[in-house]
């Protein structure tokens, strides 16, 4: 944690700087998308599509300054949390149809890897697809997003926990008592070693995802 917090600290001023300054790469976007909306060479749908790309731009999440450099003082997982928090703050606690477009795919992508995280360290996976997150992770390209941000052995994991999920989705989804619930542990034994090298390497794993989302801000928040 000391050299995240270290390293993130020599970034964070020049970067947020910028920000202040109004010269922030999602402010850059929104100069150049409003001149190009205008052109008279552009056809309806590439009008449109403009239009769309603005508006995800002008109304970007926000979380402040303030919050980020507190929590890179914190640890890796208190800065994933501030933004994931936002997040959950914009969906109402929860994720429906009606909810689910308010979030661009790399904010439900950290979103899921929050969830993920915290679900497995306190009960892994039964407890995960129990609280009804198995869909959220498995039916969504959450692994293949963790290869592209550079967490490879994290993916290869999710890919094997999902093998093990599909085949025998209804069961691990269907509605248990507390007592049925606890004799899932026994019963799928095979999540075992998933959930020990999870744990194992749960850290190494938090910081490579920090680490992408502060290479990225402009991606997951509007810093304010």
């Amino acid at each position: 944690m000391a050299g995240f917090c270290h390293a993130y600290g020599k970034v964070l001023p020049t970067r947020w700087q910028s920000l202040a300054n109004g010269k922030a790469k999602s402010c850059q976007l929104v100069g150049k998308a409003k001149k190009i909306k205008g052109s008279p060479c552009l056809t309806m749908a590439a009008k449109s599509y403009l239009c769309g790309t603005l508006n995800k731009i002008q109304t970007m999440i926000e979380v402040t300054d303030v919050a980020l450099r507190q929590a890179a003082g914190e640890g890796m997982d208190a800065f994933i949390g501030v933004f994931t928090g936002a997040y959950k703050k914009e969906i109402g606690g929860e994720m429906t149809a009606g909810t689910m477009s308010l979030l661009t795919g790399e904010q439900h992508s950290l979103l899921a890897y929050q969830i993920f995280r915290d679900e497995v360290m306190e009960g892994g996976f039964c407890q995960l697809i129990q609280n009804g997150y198995g869909g959220y992770i498995f039916d969504n390209p959450f692994a293949k997003v963790m290869r592209l941000w550079g967490v490879g052995d994290l993916s290869k994991l999710v890919y094997a926990a999902k093998k093990i999920y599909d085949s025998h989705r209804d069961d691990l989804e269907r509605e248990r008592t507390d007592e049925e619930f606890m004799a899932m542990y026994e019963q799928y034994e095979a999540f075992d070693e998933l959930e020990d090298e999870f744990l194992e390497k749960e850290e190494e794993y938090t910081a490579l995802v920090a680490g992408y989302v502060d290479e990225h801000l402009e991606l997951f928040a509007k810093i304010v």
